[in-house]
């Protein structure tokens, strides 16, 4: 048995379509409601898209090699920023957590949602912008082993929404 946990993805400045497309299908595995993509990360056309159409087709088709339809049947909504996509989530009742190393941030396999989440996700090479991190009311990360110090933003994506949707406290 799974929840009902609304969840929300922002994507902050992500750079590769692939991941864009990764993330979106592992969305739809996941139930994610809505996927804010902010910034200059690729998204699929949207209604009233106000990209140039051949740009708008190429993000879509670089997306779709990835998502395998997932890029029609998760909600994309774009904004300009990062800051708006938190904003709107926020004033819908979404709290905002976001994947990043920190100081004060919190494994989260030791993280127990209270209310509809917003999933804050990072640039893969520069992570959320401080100002972003200012903003948020959890910071998460991944625990590490390994000589390297993060995973890709897809595979991130992916661990932290399974956690959300099934981890063991909400079976």
């Amino acid at each position: 048995m799974t929840n009902d946990l609304p969840i929300r993805l922002i994507l902050s400045d992500i750079r590769s379509a692939q991941n864009v497309g990764a993330i979106l299908r592992t969305a739809d595995a996941c139930r994610v409601e809505l996927v804010y993509a902010c910034g200059y990360t690729p998204y699929p056309i949207v209604k009233a898209d106000t990209r140039p159409a051949h740009i708008a087709a190429s993000n879509t088709r670089a997306i779709a090699k990835t998502a395998l339809g997932a890029e029609r049947t998760v909600p994309v909504l774009h904004f300009p920023d990062t800051a708006s996509a938190i904003s709107e989530a926020r004033s819908e009742g979404f709290n905002i957590s976001i994947i990043e190393q920190a100081e004060d941030s919190l494994n989260l396999y030791h993280y127990q949602p209270t209310g509809p989440t917003a999933l804050v996700l990072g640039n893969e090479v520069t992570g959320v912008a401080a100002a972003e991190l200012a903003q948020a009311d959890t910071i998460l990360e991944l625990p590490m082993l390994g000589a390297k110090e993060s995973l890709n933003v897809s595979v991130a994506a992916g661990i932290a929404l399974y956690q959300l949707r099934f981890g063991a406290s909400r079976r």
